[in-house]
């Protein structure tokens, strides 16, 4: 069976989504695609890339995100990127922070289709075999009308992308920061779907505000029902809901893939984060650095709030140890819900983990 993976998959966050929690998401699901953080251009060119592009082979199927807007740059950074083998590549020109939009990246590219397109195709040029993306908003600033992003689409898919993932809201790039442009303006999810009607060439991936497997099946079923001029999206991303209520990702390999696996208890997916924590301790890495991604797993279940208090200051503490995961989780009565005994995968030697 072929897995199309970016049918779900979890939005790239700066400071959130390492390569702690790319392990720790891939406990609860095997084929949801993950993404990097962004990294820059000027990032990898001018620093060691290894420290931006390392990964476990287990984290993949992963996508690395890139910021930039010199077509060179970014045709030099896929080509440094390739030892790598990352399932994608995806340009940012969504990102509408003060600092993204001086180095002239992020969502304030929207206002220049024609250079976002010259990027790709340089991108694209450099690694033919790996899918290029982009992930866009709805609009910037007063360049919001549906006539301006179908231009842009039909601009950048002209350099040969295939794939759009579009997040369902505008950017103020004045005014607003990177969190209040996340929740002040209104989501447009009907706008996502008729770009999906008017090019049904594409692949139309679907970002903002879901927060459950459930609602992003209902974006992408053939039930789906919207009005006309409307379409189902091909793929859904979901972004703080998949940090702050991790274990909805468990429900995305039976319910969004199709396949058998059994849905992972909680309590082991804390367990084997335990040798993996070991690994990072003897290294001499803060535990807390893998911990903090962990503190909503058991969200909704009896004991989650003593999980989340007792694992948050402990972790804190200089030179905390490993156990810790192990001292929070005893106050989590077992069985918790939605777990099962079956289990998940067998994970690899622990000193595979983080070399």
């Amino acid at each position: 069976m072929t897995i199309k993976n970016n049918r779900l998959c979890v939005a790239p966050m700066l400071d959130w989504t390492d390569r702690h929690d790319r392990w720790f998401l891939r406990r609860l699901t095997r084929h949801a695609l993950l993404y990097t953080e962004m990294v820059t251009t000027a990032a990898l060119l001018h620093a060691d890339p290894a420290r931006f592009l390392d990964h476990h082979p287990e984290e993949q199927p992963l996508a690395l995100q890139l910021g930039g807007s010199t077509p060179e740059d970014l045709a030099r950074s896929v080509r440094l990127a390739q030892p790598w083998g990352f399932a994608e590549i995806n340009l940012n020109v969504g990102c509408p922070s003060d600092r993204v939009s001086k180095g002239r990246f992020g969502a304030c590219l929207m206002a220049e289709p024609t250079l976002v397109a010259e990027c790709l195709a340089a991108m694209i040029e450099a690694q033919p075999g790996t899918p290029m993306t982009v992930k866009h908003r709805i609009g910037i600033d007063d360049l919001d009308s549906y006539e301006a992003l179908r231009g842009f689409v039909e601009t950048v898919a002209r350099a040969g992308v295939g794939t759009f993932i579009v997040h369902a809201r505008k950017a103020w790039l004045n005014g607003l920061s990177p969190r209040e442009n996340r929740t002040v303006p209104p989501l447009r999810h009907d706008v996502v779907h008729r770009l999906k009607a008017d090019f049904p060439n594409l692949d139309i991936v679907l970002n903002g505000g879901i927060t459950s497997v459930d609602e992003a099946l209902a974006h992408m079923s053939p039930a789906f029902e919207p009005p006309e001029g409307q379409s189902p999206v091909d793929g859904v991303m979901i972004g703080r809901a998949a940090y702050e209520t991790p274990f909805i990702l468990a429900l995305a390999d039976r319910r969004v893939f199709g396949t058998d696996t059994p849905l992972p208890d909680r309590h082991a997916v804390v367990r084997a984060l335990v040798p993996y924590a070991e690994r990072m301790v003897a290294r001499g890495e803060p535990v807390h650095r893998l911990t903090r991604h962990v503190l909503g797993l058991f969200h909704g279940c009896p004991g989650a709030r003593a999980f989340r208090r007792t694992l948050g200051e402990a972790a804190a503490r200089p030179g905390a140890p490993a156990r810790v995961l192990l001292d929070a989780l005893a106050l989590v009565p077992e069985p918790v819900p939605e777990a099962s005994t079956a289990p998940f995968f067998v994970s690899p030697p622990v000193e595979e983990i983080l070399a």
